[in-house]
């Protein structure tokens, strides 16, 4: 979708940068490889984000070749397995509970994650929708992880190789005003 088009679902309140607006999840993906260099730079970026005195908690299990992802494909659930199985490259984004900030930080760097993406014109689209209990077995997730999301990332399709019903959402989503979700003061 062209910034053109995502501007008329997003309109900032204030000015910031375009990446922030374009970036949006879509669910149609080409069943097109990335490139190791590009794939491997949206890492790179998650890398980078900041966290509770360095400890860094984050970690992702990629799957990219189609063994691997037949294994990512056999948690999620149904609802997001219609759509993401032509996505090349799927990850499991997990982190060491440790600290009381393991998943804010771990939030952030799938932020970071995607912005990258964004910038290297490839799309995101990070899914709750899986078992996380069967994927802990299937990966081999140690307990001492909390399991987040599952991330499709890959090149965007067109919005006629989903189902109908999926075609309807295949649209940036707007946020709340600003306003509304910051508070001066006190909570109110």
């Amino acid at each position: 979708m062209s910034e053109t088009e995502v501007n008329k679902y997003r309109q900032p309140d204030y000015d910031i940068d375009p990446i922030f607006i374009n970036r949006w999840s879509p669910r149609s993906f080409l069943e097109k490889e990335v490139p190791e260099k590009d794939l491997m730079s949206v890492f790179e970026a998650a890398r980078w984000a900041p966290s509770s005195m360095n400890k860094q908690p984050w970690r992702f299990i990629l799957a990219r070749t189609n063994e691997d992802r037949e294994k990512f494909h056999s948690f999620i659930m149904e609802g997001n397995l219609k759509w993401c199985e032509t996505a090349p490259a799927l990850a499991v984004i997990i982190s060491k509970k440790e600290g009381g900030s393991h998943a804010f930080d771990t939030g952030t760097a799938w932020g970071y994650l995607a912005l990258q993406a964004a910038q290297k014109g490839l799309a995101t689209h990070a899914m709750g929708g899986f078992h996380k209990d069967k994927a802990r077995e299937v990966l081999g997730i140690p307990e001492e992880y909390d399991l987040h999301a599952v991330i499709a990332i890959g090149y965007q399709g067109e919005k006629d190789q989903l189902t109908e019903d999926l075609q309807e959402r295949e649209q940036p989503s707007d946020r709340r005003p600003v306003k509304e979700s910051v508070m001066e003061g006190s909570f109110k």
